[in-house]
């Protein structure tokens, strides 16, 4: 969550908020204490490190507008930079107290660097349509039609304010108390997914010609926004502004990054090389491109950002199952998306225990008219035996969404079927 802002937003924090904002951390912290959470770590651990065991599970990209609308968790601060606070404590809690699968809770607060960043210097322009359910339709505006175009891209500019970070910090720690640790933390995952952000000011459709017709003209373009998102990560690390993501944070599209395979140090490290991180990349928008066509125009580019890495996630949305042989030239490559969309049985084939399948069951069960446990816990069954059957390697991530049909009880029933499932297994 992005805390920069202005002077008087985190200075001026009432006596009500700071009240609501003790009352949380103290919740967080007698959850934090309970002995479970070791041997879950152990798990996510011993999952990312390639050693044989049941699947772990973790749930995210919870629609939480219906859960607001439900009344199923609400925010009271009025401070602004509290209610934000506020929110990321009340989100745990609620997400322990009803659909924790093999969630972390920690004693401790992570604050954000304030980081500047002058970005690409050109911003995505579109249509809306929005459904009226929280899912909005975009139609992009080209703005990079030609290879003169492309020079708009610019090289971002990184500054960073520490002294607002360590006011904000002092702030937190006060209202906090004992309670909660408040830890300065820098730049740990970061997405790279430059056909995401490139389809935006090319066009969809017009990336998707020109990747027949104008082959120059795309290998410019995405070498182009490559270099430039080099450029960022060189000054993030020459600015001592990378942190570990080892632990418990969410590692590209998938779980959680605990492993024994990249050096353990205390998180609230700053100055890391990319090296002593886990690093991702995705190219969304290539799920019906060939392979070859996959390795050229975007997996040769991504594998110079995936190199910096200690180890790397490839992959989101896409359907990756016929393109497991051209993954495996990322050396460091640990973790591959299985989305629904994927074909599980044609990728645990492939994939055996070479790498870890972050398996992403499809969402769309929380959309339908009524609710059906028992279709929920066959589907689950069925694809994680196919995957047992040939000695894989598995993390289960619900993700993405969109709609629990304003029944915040199917999330909860999800994730206890998943984890029946799991253990049974």
């Amino acid at each position: 969550m992005n805390l920069q802002k202005n002077k008087e937003e985190f200075e001026d924090i009432g006596k009500k908020d700071i009240e609501i904002l003790k009352e949380l951390a103290c919740r967080i912290s007698e959850i934090a204490s309970l002995p479970e959470h070791s041997i879950i770590i152990s798990e996510w651990k011993r999952n990312n490190d390639l050693i044989p065991g049941r699947p772990v599970v973790w749930i995210n990209e919870v629609p939480w507008h219906e859960i607001e609308q439900c009344r199923d968790i609400e925010f009271h601060c009025e401070n602004s930079f509290a209610r934000r606070v506020e929110a990321d404590l009340k989100i745990t809690l609620y997400m322990w107290e009803n659909a924790r699968a093999d969630m972390v809770v920690e004693p401790v607060y992570r604050l954000g660097v304030v980081i500047n960043d002058t970005g690409y210097g050109i911003s995505p322009c579109a249509d809306f349509a929005s459904t009226g359910t929280g899912i909005v339709s975009r139609h992009f505006i080209p703005q990079i039609k030609d290879f003169e175009d492309i020079k708009k891209i610019k090289f971002p500019e990184i500054t960073v304010d520490r002294e607002s970070t360590e006011k904000r910090r002092k702030i937190l720690q006060e209202i906090f108390g004992n309670y909660l640790n408040v830890e300065i933390y820098g730049v740990g995952m970061i997405w790279f997914a430059p056909w995401d952000w490139l389809v935006m000011v090319v066009g969809v459709e017009e990336t998707l010609m020109a990747l027949a017709t104008r082959p120059e003209f795309v290998r410019s373009l995405i070498a182009r926004f490559t270099a430039a998102s080099l450029s960022r990560l060189e000054q993030l690390e020459k600015m001592t502004l990378l942190s570990p993501n080892n632990g418990n944070f969410r590692i590209g599209s998938g779980g959680l990054g605990y492993t024994s395979d990249l050096p353990q140090m205390e998180f609230s490290t700053l100055g890391l090389s990319p090296r002593k991180q886990w690093g991702f990349a995705t190219s969304q928008i290539f799920s019906e491109v060939s392979p070859a066509m996959h390795k050229e125009f975007a997996l040769n580019y991504e594998k110079r950002w995936l190199e910096k890495f200690g180890l790397t996630y490839y992959g989101c949305c896409e359907p990756l199952h016929n393109k497991i042989h051209i993954l495996q030239e990322i050396k460091n490559l640990r973790k591959i998306s299985i989305s629904p969309r994927a074909d599980v049985k044609v990728a645990a084939e492939k994939i055996k225990n070479r790498y870890v399948i972050s398996y992403k069951p499809n969402p769309a069960i929380f959309a339908g008219e009524t609710w059906n446990r028992d279709f929920v816990k066959k589907e689950l069954k069925e694809k994680l035996e196919i995957m047992k059957e040939n000695g894989c390697i598995v993390e289960v991530i619900m993700k993405d969404i969109s709609t629990i049909r304003h029944q915040p009880s199917r999330l909860k029933e999800w994730s206890q079927i998943v984890m029946e499932v799991v253990s049974e297994l």
